[in-house]
Order: structure tokens, then C-alpha cells, then sequence
């Protein structure tokens, strides 16, 4: 009944518009998943390679019908006839598939689309919602939401060259609540742009997209939005960065193009640990480029017990930059990025691995995002405690943050939420609180 029957794919389009992976896997009983690729602007060296066909007569190069005949090749030959309950055998028999260390042969994004459907035909196969199938009976505890208020670097053509201002609703005793207290932040933040004329529009992740001459006065404009929000800043509603700086990193140190301020890695640190302490800041994510080892461990040093420090580039939701990490004491969260890595097995290893060093996961969407809801089952299988999707806008955003709603249904009186209490947890004392 849980045999592998067939494998096919298909070429569909992310949230950007752009060419992305589906893949159907159906089983001998009936039951059929689905895998949808998302795909990353922002994305760092050590990533698993997405394999497009860099044809400039179809989708400007973006197309991946490369990706599409492997899974409706190679891989289907590998795998039908398998087990769909042996996520882990049939992730590895893809790794060896490939055989590089990158999974540039077949791509990240053909792997990634088989390994995500086999998951979720395994679960229909098993008549249980995904969240119980990848975290058994323990996966209870639902996500205090990172949601995107400004999007900035990449995500808004550098109008502003950090590229997340988000929120974090540390007063929620609940996750409605939480979405309710953002919902409110956003709105008035609108009204701030609106009002001091710097709305440009929107960002790829449904953030504000915001004018600003200085990086700082995007802060200032976040907190003025939580307090007409009527919220206490820090207290109520904090603040949360992904300063994404390796897209700033050049020649050996960082600079701000909306500034035109040059900095080395040094002053840069000096800089961030400079916002963390003088705003009310309770995350800041890639504040460093993804391999300036030196600056992390000075961030580490400065703020670690004070601010969740996320490394995103910095570790790609690899097991091995994630264990040199828990080695140097570079960070104290990994951002969580399935097509970082390629597969779900590997995934669920890098969030073990977080969890067992004391350190926060949070699962993240990408910025080129499909409809699929795979990440918010994730965080809930997985008790990661933090789930990162973008903005409070836009379906394929909205479809995660409704999908733990229905989640929490499920559950009935087993969900739990820990909301800020989750840092605590970890050691992380904010000094606001």
C-alpha cells in the first residue's frame, strides 16, 4: 500500500513568477503527495545547487526542464518499487543518486521536490496530517511567528540595504494572538510610510518596500509603527532583522550602498552590536557575511546572551557548518531552509542538531515562495518554536500562517505555545524584557 507506483514532475511557477519544480509521487494503495520548490534571492555559497537550464530563450535562462526529466528519469527508475514509510533510505538512495556533494548533477530542486512528496504521500498513505507523520505524537508546540514588516537589500532592489525589518509579538500568550498583534504593526506601519511619504511599494515577500536615506531610520520607523500600533517596543513587540550581509560583502569588507559608507569587518560588527543594544532588537539574522568566522565570534561574544543570533549563509542548513559553528560559538540559532540542503532527512538532522546544542531552529520560507504549506507542518513536527515567512500579506505567505491555525485545531488541548519564553529556554535574557 505505501510502495512507490510513479514519479512525475512538472515545471510551475514560485511567487516571483519564476519557473520553479513540482513533483507527484503516487503510491501502490492510491495515496499521492506533492513537493513544490521554492527558490531564494538571497542565497548563500554553501547552498545546495538549484539546477535551471540557463537556456536565455526560455524564461530568461530560469526554466528547469533539466530538473523535471531527472525526476521523471533517473530518480523514478531509483525509486519506484521503494518503501514510501523509509523517508530516510529513499533520501539517501538520492544523495548517492547524485553523487556530488552540492546535488549539482540532478539539482537540489529535482531531490528536494521527490523528497518532499514522498513525505506527504507517506502521510496520506497513513491517514495523518503531515505534522504527525514527520514528528509522531511529540509534535505539539506551535511557532511564534518572524513576520516581515519593511523588505529591504534583494527583496526590494536594495532601496534600503538590510534586507528584513520583521516583528516578533513577544507579549502573545497565543498564536492568534500573535498574528493579530502583527496584523496590527503592519497596518500602522503603512500609515508611518504614508505619512512621512516613503512608501515605494511592495517587496518579493509582501513587506512594505520603504524609501529611506539611512538603514537606522527604518528602525525608527518600525518602532514608531509598534507604539501607534499600541504596543510598548521590546515589551509587547520587538524587532527583528535579517541583515543578510554577505550580499554586502566585498574586497574584504561591507558597505552600504544607500549610504555610501564602507566598513571593515570590525566597525561592521561594532555597528550591529551598536543597533542590537540601542534599539529594541530580539533577533538579528547574517549580521555577518557567511564566512567571516571572526566577526560571528565577536557578535557571539558582544550579544549572545542578550539577542538571538540566526545564521542563515552562514550555515545553509548544513550539518557540517552547523557543527563547526556549535564548535567556534559563532551564533546561538540556525535558520532552517529545506532547499538549502535538498531533502528532508537532512533537514530534520540539522534540526535535532540545533536543538540538541541549546540553540533555537527556525524554519524559513524563501522569497520566491509556492502555495505550499509543507514548512508550517515542519515547525510544528519538529517543536522548532519559530517560524519565519515573510510578510502578513499575499497567499503563498498567508497560506503557512493559516495552515498553523488549522493545525492548532488538530491538536485541540495538545497545542502548546511558549511564545516569547522560548529564549529564555535557550539562555538568551533580553534586556528589555
Amino acid at each position: 500500500m505505501t510502495t512507490v507506483s510513479a514519479v512525475r514532475a512538472l515545471q510551475i511557477f514560485d511567487s516571483r513568477g519564476n519557473p520553479t519544480i513540482e513533483a507527484e509521487v503516487t503510491l501502490s494503495g492510491g495515496a499521492r503527495g506533492r513537493g513544490l520548490v521554492p527558490s531564494g534571492a538571497s542565497t548563500g555559497h554553501h547552498e545546495a545547487l538549484e539546477l535551471r537550464d540557463g537556456d536565455p530563450q526560455h524564461f530568461r535562462g530560469r526554466s528547469v526542464r533539466r530538473a523535471v526529466g531527472h525526476v521523471e528519469g533517473e530518480i523514478a527508475r531509483a525509486i519506484v518499487g521503494r518503501d514510501a514509510l523509509d523517508q530516510s533510505g529513499i533520501d539517501a538512495a538520492l544523495i548517492a543518486l547524485d553523487g556530488t556533494p552540492n546535488k549539482a548533477r540532478l539539482g537540489a530542486n529535482a531531490i528536494l521536490s521527490v523528497s518532499l512528496a514522498i513525505a506527504a504521500a507517506a502521510a496520506q498513505a497513513r491517514g495523518l496530517p503531515l505534522f504527525a507523520h514527520l514528528g509522531g505524537d511529540g509534535g505539539t508546540l506551535l511557532p511564534l511567528p518572524e513576520i516581515q514588516i519593511f523588505g529591504g537589500g534583494k527583496h526590494a532592489s536594495g532601496r534600503v540595504d538590510v534586507q528584513d525589518f520583521m516583528v516578533v509579538a513577544l507579549g502573545a500568550h497565543t498564536y492568534a494572538e500573535a498574528l493579530e498583534m502583527t496584523f496590527n504593526v503592519y497596518q500602522a506601519a503603512g500609515d508611518v510610510l504614508r505619512r512621512h511619504s516613503r512608501l515605494a511599494g511592495v517587496a518579493d515577500e509582501g513587506g512594505y518596500w520603504p524609501e529611506f536615506d539611512r538603514n537606522e531610520d527604518a528602525l525608527a520607523a518600525l518602532v514608531e509603527a509598534i507604539e501607534l500600533a499600541a504596543y510598548r517596543p521590546g515589551r509587547d513587540v520587538a524587532i527583528s532583522l535579517d541583515i543578510a550581509a554577505t550580499d554586502l560583502f566585498r574586497d574584504g569588507g561591507y558597505s552600504f550602498g544607500t549610504e555610501r559608507r564602507r566598513f571593515s569587518s570590525k566597525a561592521f560588527t561594532d555597528l550591529m552590536i551598536g543597533w542590537v543594544r540601542n534599539h529594541p532588537i530580539a533577533s538579528v539574522e547574517d549580521p555577518c557575511a557567511e564566512d567571516d568566522w571572526e566577526g560571528w565570534q565577536r557578535m557571539h561574544q558582544a550579544i549572545g546572551g542578550s539577542c538571538q543570533l540566526i545564521g542563515d549563509d552562514h550555515f545553509t542548513t548544513n550539518l557540517a557548518r552547523i557543527e563547526r559553528g556549535i564548535r567556534a560559538q559563532t551564533a546561538n540559532s540556525v535558520l532552517i531552509k529545506l532547499n538549502q540542503i535538498g531533502t528532508v532527512t537532512e533537514t530534520l538532522a540539522a534540526i535535532r542538531r540545533t536543538q540538541a546544542a541549546g540553540w533555537l531552529p527556525v524554519i524559513s520560507a524563501r522569497s520566491g515562495e509556492t502555495e505550499d504549506a509543507f514548512i508550517a507542518h515542519l515547525a510544528v513536527a519538529t517543536n522548532a518554536g519559530q517560524l519565519k515567512v515573510g510578510s502578513f500579506t499575499r497567499g503563498e505567505r498567508m497560506a503557512k500562517w493559516n495552515e498553523i491555525l488549522r493545525i492548532e485545531r488538530q491538536l485541540g488541548a495538545r497545542a502548546r505555545f511558549v511564545g516569547a519564553d522560548l529564549f529564555a529556554q535557550a539562555g538568551i535574557v533580553l534586556p528589555f524584557r
